[in-house]
């Protein structure tokens, strides 16, 4: 029988790959159904989840996708800026974990005159993934998972994955260049820029969508 921690895992996988909208009601008896797993388990699954940001339980009307709200998305960021550019800022160029981000990068710019913008949304949060992995700390590495998940529900609320997406591959090119030619402090301080830049672009589309 499949166990709670992967039962956790696919739904998480699933959420995050939009196969449930944020704000959707998650049916217990359907989850239990599918997994073949008990009612209990799919209720310990939530509880995981819900302390990783990406479920919400309301009394009397039971568990749902989280729909991320506006102070969401700027601690999201906050988050995002102080892991990120730190880890950036103290890195060592010759790091392996260079060579991931060129990897990621180089799969986005082969993805962007196909459109494919999910996956060009993947080859980007690899390549900040890989940033991470510049820190060879598996605690810093767990945290930003869950991190990089609720960004992720983030940009399901919005219906323009070009604008989510297309601008940023150039940023990443922006960042590894001035962290190869530059050095760290100044590929943290483009990534900072940048990263401002993405969280203006998010609230102006939740701001249109009259999000609060």
């Amino acid at each position: 029988m499949i166990q709670q921690g992967v039962l956790a895992d696919a739904l998480r996988q699933s959420i995050i790959d939009g196969e449930f909208a944020p704000g959707s009601k998650l049916s217990e008896a359907m989850l239990s159904e599918r997994f073949a797993v008990s009612r209990n388990t799919v209720r310990e699954a939530y509880r995981v989840l819900a302390e990783q940001g990406l479920v919400e339980h309301t009394p009397h009307r039971g568990v749902s996708v989280a729909a991320p709200a506006i102070a969401d998305v700027i601690d999201i960021y906050r988050a995002r800026r102080t892991i990120e550019c730190t880890i950036l800022r103290e890195c060592e160029p010759q790091h392996p974990a260079v060579r991931r981000m060129e990897d990621a990068l180089e799969e986005a710019e082969r993805l962007l005159p196909q459109q494919a913008w999910r996956e060009v949304g993947s080859a980007n949060m690899a390549f900040h993934v890989a940033i991470i992995d510049l820190a060879d700390s598996p605690r810093l590495a767990r945290t930003y998972r869950n991190l990089a998940a609720e960004l992720r529900l983030v940009f399901l609320e919005i219906d323009d994955p070009r604008a989510l997406h297309e601008p940023f591959v150039r940023k990443n090119r922006a960042v590894l260049d001035a962290l190869r030619h530059d050095g760290p402090d100044a590929a943290a301080t483009v990534l900072e820029t940048y990263l401002l830049q993405s969280e203006r672009l998010v609230l102006g589309a939740f701001a249109r969508m009259g999000r609060s």
